[in-house]
Order: C-alpha cells, then sequence, then structure tokens
C-alpha cells in the first residue's frame, strides 16, 4: 500500500437521485489533478449503505474506468454475508483493484472472536492487499489491538489498518503494528502533523480538502514540517466544520469539495439537508481554499 494521501470519492446523484455518471469523472479526475497517491470509493463518504449491490459494482466499474491504471484503486468492500462481500470483492479484481478496505457488516452485535472469523474468510478469499476499517465510533463495533494482531498471524495478506482515531492512537497503532504493517488513518485529516509525527503511513481523505493534505504530507515527507503545519492549518476550520458527523460531512463536505470543483449536488433521501446558516458559513470556507485543486503557490498566501 502506497504511503501518501488517498482520496475516498463522494457519490455523486443527479436530480432524479441516480449515480451521475459525468460527476463521478469529474471528481476523479480532479483527485488525479491533486497528486493524490491513489484513488478509493464505497467507504462511508460514498454513502456505499444507500447503494444497491448492483450500484455498488457499476461505481467500482465506473472508477476503476476512470482511473484507468494510473494510481492505486481500493475498493471498501460491504455487505452483510461473508457471500456478499466475497462477491464484491470478485468484482472488484476484476474491475482492477489493487488493495480493499473490508467493513464490519452492520447485522449485530457480536463477541470479537465473531468478527475475526468473518473478515478472515474473506481475505482467505483473495490474493490482493486488504485493510480492515476499524472505526467504532462511526460503525458500531472494532477491532481491539489484541484483535488486530491474531488476523495478522493468520493473513499474510492483511497489511492496513485504516483508523479514524486521535492521533495518539494511531502512534500506539503504529507502535504495535511493526514494520511490514500500514496504519491509514482518516477523519477528514484531523491531526495530521501530529499523526505522521507519530508513524501513520498515510491517509484516506474525502477529496473537499485533500489537495491541502496532499500538500502538507509533502511538506513533511521533505523534510519542512514547519510549512507542512501551516500548510494543514488553512484547511483546518473546513475540516473541523464537515467532520461534526459522518452526515455532516455528506452533506457540507460534499458541497465544498463541488463548490471548489465546478460540480452540483444532489442528496439521495434519506439525508441531512443544507441549513441557510451553515451553508453561508460553508461559502466563506469555500472562498478561503479556493479552486479543486488549488495552485501549489497558493497555499502559502499570508492568512
Amino acid at each position: 500500500m502506497q504511503r501518501g494521501v488517498h482520496a475516498i470519492l463522494y457519490a455523486f446523484f443527479g436530480p432524479d437521485e441516480t449515480l451521475d455518471r459525468a460527476a463521478m469523472r469529474r471528481q476523479a479526475e480532479r483527485c488525479i489533478a491533486a497528486d493524490v497517491a491513489g484513488i478509493a470509493a464505497l467507504g462511508l463518504a460514498t454513502e456505499v449503505q444507500k447503494l444497491s449491490f448492483a450500484e455498488r459494482l457499476v461505481l467500482m466499474d465506473w472508477v476503476a474506468e476512470d482511473v484507468n491504471g494510473r494510481l492505486p484503486l481500493g475498493f471498501t468492500i460491504y455487505g452483510q454475508s461473508v457471500a456478499e462481500q466475497v462477491a464484491m470483492v470478485r468484482h472488484a479484481e476484476a474491475a482492477g483493484a489493487t488493495w480493499l478496505i473490508l467493513q464490519p457488516p452492520q447485522a449485530g452485535s457480536y463477541a470479537a472472536d465473531e468478527y475475526i472469523s468473518f473478515f478472515g474468510r474473506v481475505m482467505g478469499e483473495t490474493a490482493l492487499p486488504c485493510a480492515i476499517q476499524n472505526a467504532p465510533q462511526y460503525l458500531g463495533r472494532g477491532l481491539s489491538d489484541d484483535d488486530i494482531g491474531v488476523l495478522r498471524r493468520r493473513h499474510a495478506n492483511f497489511e492496513v489498518i485504516k483508523a479514524e482515531a486521535p492521533a495518539e492512537d494511531a502512534a500506539r497503532l503504529r507502535t504495535m503494528a511493526g514494520p511490514d504493517f500500514r496504519v491509514f488513518n482518516g477523519r477528514g485529516g484531523l491531526g495530521m502533523i501530529a499523526c505522521l509525527d507519530g508513524g501513520c503511513d498515510g491517509f484516506l481523505l474525502a477529496p473537499d480538502a485533500v489537495d491541502y493534505g496532499v500538500e502538507a504530507m509533502r511538506l513533511y515527507d521533505d523534510g519542512q514540517r514547519a510549512a507542512a503545519q501551516a500548510v494543514h492549518e488553512r484547511a483546518l476550520p473546513a475540516i473541523t466544520f464537515i467532520m461534526r458527523s459522518i452526515e455532516h460531512l455528506i452533506c457540507y463536505g460534499k458541497r465544498l469539495f463541488a463548490a471548489r470543483a465546478g460540480l452540483a449536488v444532489f442528496d439521495r433521501a434519506p439525508a441531512l439537508r443544507p441549513e441557510a446558516a451553515e451553508l453561508a458559513a460553508l461559502d466563506l470556507l469555500v472562498r478561503d481554499l479556493g479552486p479543486f485543486p488549488l495552485a501549489r503557490e497558493s497555499l502559502y498566501r499570508p492568512t
């Protein structure tokens, strides 16, 4: 799994609430133009729980077509049974995925051994590198450090943990994981520099301010920590605003990206509907962040 900032795409719908092919293509192209390390789709930001099985397969095909082998390509594997997830794995393999992110099923709350077995059976059906999305605050369940250790010993292709964790927790995972295992974080990039200080290998971020994340990590890896911090702080008000909840991310984060990239947003019900005061705040953030992707030299204008 390549170190860096990867973009996890939003789902764009048309006025009739069906998936918008042109908007999805434009989103992917804009993210590639922002020099992201990879593209992924079908995560929480992609509103995967609102998509039918057939729509998930269609999105895989669209995104694979748009990326066209130019970057690493990951798909979140979502499903309520081993059979459903394996069917998604097979389609992801055929589409050209280079890695997979496994989400726990939503079928209920069970003992850790049940989730370890579930993930293990899915991982055992593919040779692709696999991550697990460990986000109990969003998904209602997660794996402990010990659970992660068990899965690592059993499955060599379990190579990445996708956390949604504060910097100190991500650093603990990094220490626990060892050098041959990667720790990627999300949370919109909150605490990015502290996460990098703690050893995080990368981030999986929705597109709204992913160009700032790319530049911040580039500077950090070039040894320019202060400049990286300054770039991250430019984006921090927007990150803080959109990351109040997953629903807030989908409603306002998608609109933030769309306004920067010249796209229209149509919600698929049920959805958090935008409010006038929040849209006014969003307009200020759009003005400050600028067009997507922002020209590198524009990142250093005085605050």
